[in-house]
């Protein structure tokens, strides 16, 4: 007999996996292609981008702050903490601690995402860069 899928369980090994920095398997929660912000990208292009954030910033964590389930969508309010010590998203590091507010939606089928779109406050990454 199958068990059945444990959605809350599945987002907390993947926020786990995400703060381990284990990207030799946090493809493992992605779908062959994802819709991420209307384009679809391979898994390994979303993989790839969780080593771009890491290679800017190496000590990258996420705290979930408040988590809604419905369905098959997670949605999320997160907390993103690191210090850049190389360009990223186009802003140079100055040394500091950046913290960034997040919300994202993710869409699961067949236990692994399937759409996945977020919503940083990239005004206050450039205030907290450029100061």
């Amino acid at each position: 007999m199958m068990s059945e899928f444990d959605i809350r369980e599945f987002y907390d090994r993947y926020v786990d996996a995400i703060n381990a920095h284990a990207w030799d398997t946090i493809g493992d929660f992605m779908a062959d292609t994802v819709l991420y912000h209307g384009q679809t990208v391979t898994r390994g292009a979303g993989v790839g981008n969780f080593r771009t954030i890491t290679d800017a910033m190496p000590d990258y964590r996420v705290e979930v702050r408040a988590t809604v389930y419905s369905g098959d969508t997670v949605g999320t309010y997160s907390v993103t903490r690191g210090t850049p010590v190389t360009d990223w998203l186009g802003l140079a590091p100055n040394g500091k601690l950046i913290e960034i507010e997040e919300v994202t939606v993710y869409k699961i089928e067949n236990g692994r995402f399937t759409q996945m779109s977020n919503v940083w406050d990239i005004d206050a990454l450039r205030d907290q860069l450029t100061r």
